[in-house]
């Protein structure tokens, strides 16, 4: 997370399965199995994935 100027927190968010396999190396349809299972620090938001890059690195950093 960084700090804007306001001080606000800005969350770097990565929208939909494409995206997220994108970073993670997987294919699109892989990466969505693997959220709907609940294998990765996601959730939906209006029927759409979304992560927080940073907890996404935790989650792969951890599982190492």
């Amino acid at each position: 997370m960084t700090r804007n100027a306001d001080n606000s927190v800005a969350l770097d968010l990565i929208w939909g399965a494409a995206d997220i396999a994108k970073m993670i190396g997987r294919s699109q349809r892989a990466t969505f199995d693997m959220l709907e299972k609940g294998q990765l620090p996601a959730k939906k938001v209006n029927g759409r994935w979304v992560v927080e890059r940073s907890k996404l690195i935790a989650f792969f950093m951890e599982a190492a």
